[in-house]
């Protein structure tokens, strides 16, 4: 992770209070990872409190934050289609980078339409969450000042500015050795190895920063595996929010909300940690920063590795005295929001981004750990 990315604002230190105390003096960046709300930014200085309308303030600040991370799994996706997915009028933006997109279905000959109709659901999620907000008189969230950061400038990109930086990542790809575990599970506090661990050290582009990066075809199917791996990285991380969220809805309808969109998640994990796998072996070094990456070649890999297999295996789960059981990992509620917060912004998918930023989004975070089921 950069030295200029910091860790998220601490529990107390809200949105509001933040901004009014003024904290945005002698700061640089701060690390954290999500959003802000339809609120202008003179109200928050004004210490309003988001509206909840007929949800209770915790369903509210739930939806807000599953709104947010939408947003802003939208705005990458959209990037990552307007250069390797199908152009059409249904996912707007781009027309499309040829040899990016050849690099791609190296993974899989399907890839473009895959990454196509992932672009299209994050649309879908993002707008039924503020939508459902609106109708219940609550606010919904809004990002669009933050609509800052400069994207990739290569042949296809439609050139617009960008929420998130997809040319510096760090991604950890442990989720992969995770899931083919059948002694350890996260929410026992067990660890576990990379899957590619050249991807964990230093920062690396997933999609081709300028048509230079198009030139060398070893540096650009590294760019291509790089995505490869950062699509089930993303996706595994909703495939435990949702449910890790759901258990503490009160209203029957927000629970049924967060179950309904979270299998989709689930089912874009699996694929993509599919399509990880097929990564074709190879190391190269990125002309421009030095950094180098190395994708071993999983499809020989010993059991805890091996890319085919893709079924979570049975882990512990609740309890170690209970017999093993095939389950989402990790699914432990505490601090479920800000853990996702700590997640985006160690992976640099927010480097450039501004204090007010950081501020606003830690804040959606606490609102979000602080809900609670009647009776907990």
């Amino acid at each position: 992770m950069a030295n200029s990315i910091r860790q998220p604002l601490k529990t107390g230190s809200s949105r509001r209070l933040f901004l009014k105390r003024g904290a945005f003096a002698g700061a640089a960046t701060v690390g954290a990872s999500l959003f802000e709300q339809g609120l202008s930014a003179f109200d928050q200085k004004e210490g309003k409190e988001e509206k909840s309308g007929k949800l209770k303030k915790g369903d509210a600040a739930l939806l807000r934050f599953a709104a947010a991370a939408e947003i802003l799994e939208t705005d990458f996706w959209v990037q990552y289609n307007e250069l390797g997915g199908v152009q059409d009028n249904e996912v707007p933006g781009g027309s499309g980078n040829v040899p990016y997109t050849n690099a791609i279905s190296m993974l899989d000959s399907d890839m473009p339409i895959y990454i196509h109709d992932n672009t299209d659901d994050e649309f879908t999620h993002q707008n039924f969450l503020n939508a459902y907000l609106v109708s219940k008189g609550a606010d919904p969230v809004d990002l669009e000042k933050f609509r800052t950061l400069p994207g990739s400038t290569a042949t296809g990109s439609s050139g617009k500015l960008r929420l998130t930086n997809l040319m510096k990542l760090t991604l950890d790809t442990s989720w992969w050795t995770r899931y083919r575990s059948d002694s350890k599970n996260p929410d026992f506090g067990d660890t576990f190895p990379p899957a590619v661990p050249t991807l964990a050290v230093g920062q690396h582009t997933a999609i081709p920063r300028n048509d230079d990066d198009t030139m060398d075809p070893n540096f650009l199917q590294a760019i291509a595996n790089t995505a490869g791996f950062h699509f089930p990285t993303i996706e595994q991380g909703g495939n435990s929010l949702y449910p890790s969220m759901a258990q503490r809805a009160n209203s029957v309808e927000v629970l049924r909300i967060l179950i309904s969109i979270g299998p989709t998640e689930t089912m874009h994990f699996q694929t993509w940690s599919d399509k990880a796998g097929n990564a074709p072996p190879l190391t190269a070094v990125d002309p421009k920063t030095g950094v180098s990456v190395t994708f071993p070649d999983l499809t020989k890999a010993g059991e805890d590795l091996k890319a085919n297999l893709i079924m979570p295996e049975p882990c512990p789960f609740i309890s170690k005295d209970l017999p093993v059981c095939s389950i989402i990992r990790p699914t432990e509620t505490k601090g479920i929001a800000m853990g996702v917060v700590k997640f985006l912004t160690d992976m640099g998918l927010f480097i450039g981004q501004s204090m007010e930023f950081f501020a606003l989004l830690t804040d959606l975070a606490e609102d979000a750990d602080e809900a609670r089921r009647e009776g907990d």
